[in-house]
C-alpha cells in the first residue's frame, strides 16, 4: 500500500507567488502539487522552484498571462493528456497518470462573467458549456480518477457566506449548481471536501481581494473542489483546506487543499 499527498491551488500567478508557494511546499510536503491560473507559458514556467524541492516530474499546459495549469510531482507521471473543454485553445486542463493507475486530473473552470445569462454575457455560457464538456467526459470514464481544480461553483447553500445575498450571483447560481450535479452524478463522483467536512460546517476556499479584512468579514465561498472515483474515495483518508495560507504575503485569493490516499 502507498500512500500519497496531493494538494491543489489556484496560485493567481505562479511567478508572483514563488515565496508562498515555496513555504507550502517546505511546510506540507505533498507528493504532488495541481497548480491552477499559473499565468505562465511554459517556457518561462518557474520550473526551479519544484526540481529543487524533489518535485522534477512536470505536466504544463501554460498560456500567457491567462489561465495556465501544472502538475509538479515527486513520483513519475505518465499519460500525459489536455482536453479542451472551452473549446477555444485556452489552458485549462492537464491531466497525467500514476503508477498506482490512478488518473489525475487538474481543471481550471472559466469564471463565467458577472452575468448569470448566457443570451448577453457569453462568458457564462462559456462556462456552462465547459461543464456540459466535463459531464460528457465523466459518463464514460473507466479509471479510477482524482480531478482537482478551481471549478468556480459553490455549489452547497452552506459553500457561501450568504445564500441569500449571492443565490443570483455567477458561481452560486441555481443554473451553474444544476450544471455541477450533472457533472457529479455522470460519475458518481464523490465530493471530498463534504465527505471530510460535512454540510452544513463552514469550508470556504476563496475570499476576495476586494474585502479590506477577510478574516474580520468571512464573505467566503466553497470554489475549490476534488472529486473522486467512488474506489478512490474509499482509499481517502485526510481532506485539508489550508486557510493560513490566505494570510500569507501576497496571497492567492484560494487556499490549497490536500487529500491523502492510501492505495
Amino acid at each position: 500500500m502507498t500512500k500519497l499527498k496531493i494538494a491543489s491551488w489556484n496560485i493567481n500567478s505562479v511567478r508572483a507567488r514563488v515565496p508562498i508557494v515555496g513555504r507550502f511546499l517546505d511546510e506540507e510536503q505533498p507528493d504532488i502539487l495541481c497548480l491552477q491560473e499559473t499565468k505562465a507559458e511554459d517556457k518561462v514556467f518557474p520550473a526551479e522552484l519544484f526540481t529543487s524541492r524533489g518535485y522534477v516530474h512536470h505536466a504544463l499546459n501554460g498560456q500567457r498571462m491567462h489561465h495556465g495549469v501544472a502538475i509538479l510531482s515527486r513520483v513519475p507521471l505518465e499519460g500525459h493528456g489536455r482536453h479542451d473543454w472551452q473549446d477555444n485553445g485556452e489552458a485549462r486542463h492537464v491531466g497525467v497518470r500514476l503508477p498506482q493507475g490512478l488518473r489525475l486530473e487538474n481543471v481550471y473552470v472559466p469564471a463565467g462573467g458577472d452575468v448569470p445569462d448566457r443570451t448577453i454575457n457569453p462568458k457564462f455560457g462559456q462556462k456552462l458549456d465547459f461543464i456540459e464538456r466535463m459531464t460528457r467526459w465523466s459518463e464514460d470514464l473507466k479509471e479510477p480518477t482524482l480531478i482537482v481544480g478551481d471549478f468556480n461553483v459553490a455549489p452547497l447553500e452552506c459553500d457561501v457566506w450568504s445564500h441569500k445575498a449571492l443565490v443570483d450571483v455567477v458561481s452560486h447560481t441555481p443554473i451553474e449548481i444544476d450544471a455541477l450535479g450533472r457533472l457529479q452524478a455522470a460519475h458518481d463522483w464523490v465530493d471530498l471536501g463534504r465527505k471530510f467536512v460535512p454540510a452544513p460546517e463552514r469550508c470556504f476556499t476563496w475570499w476576495s481581494y476586494r474585502s479590506p479584512d477577510w478574516t474580520r468579514n468571512d464573505r467566503g465561498r466553497r470554489l475549490d473542489h476534488m472529486w473522486a472515483s467512488p474506489s478512490v474515495a474509499a482509499q481517502a483518508t485526510m481532506h485539508k483546506v489550508h486557510e493560513p495560507c490566505r494570510a500569507w504575503e501576497r496571497p492567492s485569493d484560494h487556499v490549497p487543499l490536500v487529500v491523502e490516499l492510501e492505495l
